[in-house]
């Protein structure tokens, strides 16, 4: 388990991190967003001891992380970094000699994860003659295949496509199956919101979002209206808490509440006649949560 209490780190006069505390449980996942500069790097090097808080502590399984921790430890961060010029199975041997496992531990797990992850190429390829995706994917084996207990993963999604997205997602919930404990910043909404139990939303240093992403969503109301039902737009702009209507190709209707209780006005209508192909009532997005709360930084 890893906690987080009341961290803070300074530099200067600019406050990058401010009172932020979260605790993880083994076995789950948690998701921290928030705009470039929000804090989110600095709290994974304080997490790992690259920087010294100012206050507040670290604590993994109640004790502070030391260098017999390390080696439980996957860390991928936002820079990747791999040497060019040595092949795929020597370079990912080299890390997890890094990390206290052997050759001999390491070597026959290496097929398994390159077709896990789908790598191009054979493992006595040199990492120079690899696309950029398959070096990136390659660059989160070595972070993953020793089987960390702590997994610290900064934008790990960046630069892959949907494809190539989902088999990470796999195998994260596949090590968190196996009870390891995982942190990881994203821009990605839609991967947060999948895979996270838990999420952090950070704004200049400080936590303004904190709980289950369900219940986040679900504490904004449900203000977003998906609806099938031969309406036009300009008759479901005229119900009394309609703020926002706007019309797809397939003329269904993607709906704005100001106020949450507007969709039982908004029902009675829909299905005056009966039967409609659609009326879905939801919370906002996790990605319009998102930039709802950006947003109040220039209000």
């Amino acid at each position: 388990m890893l906690e987080a209490k009341q961290l803070v780190k300074t530099f200067g006069d600019y406050k990058a991190v401010d009172d932020l505390s979260f605790t993880i449980k083994d076995g789950e996942i948690m998701g921290l967003i928030g705009q470039n500069g929000a804090g989110k790097t600095t709290t994974f090097r304080l997490i790992l001891d690259f920087l010294k808080a100012d206050q507040g502590e670290v604590l993994w399984n109640g004790k502070p992380l030391g260098t017999s921790e390390y080696d439980s430890i996957g860390y991928l961060p936002e820079e990747r970094g791999l040497y060019p010029k040595v092949s795929i199975q020597d370079q990912l041997v080299y890390f997890a000699k890094l990390r206290g496992k052997t050759k001999k531990e390491i070597e026959p797990k290496i097929d398994e994860w390159m077709e896990k992850f789908q790598v191009k190429g054979k493992k006595t390829d040199k990492i120079k003659s690899l696309s950029k995706g398959n070096q990136q994917k390659v660059q989160l084996i070595a972070t993953l295949i020793h089987e960390p207990k702590l997994i610290i993963l900064d934008e790990p999604f960046s630069g892959l496509d949907p494809v190539n997205a989902e088999l990470l997602k796999n195998g994260i919930i596949e090590l968190k199956t196996k009870g390891s404990c995982v942190i990881f910043s994203s821009h990605n909404m839609d991967n947060v919101e999948k895979i996270c139990d838990h999420l952090i939303m950070m704004r200049d240093g400080r936590t303004v979002l904190n709980g289950k992403v369900h219940e986040i969503r679900e504490s904004f109301g449900r203000t977003k209206v998906f609806l099938d039902a031969g309406l036009s737009k300009a008759e479901v702009e005229q119900i009394q808490g309609v703020e926002k209507v706007i019309e797809r190709e397939n003329r269904s209707l993607d709906i704005t509440l100001s106020d949450p209780e507007a969709g039982k006005n908004l029902f009675s209508k829909a299905t005056v006649n009966g039967y409609i192909p659609m009326f879905n009532q939801q919370p906002p997005t996790l990605e319009e949560i998102f930039k709802l709360k950006a947003g109040e930084l220039h209000e």
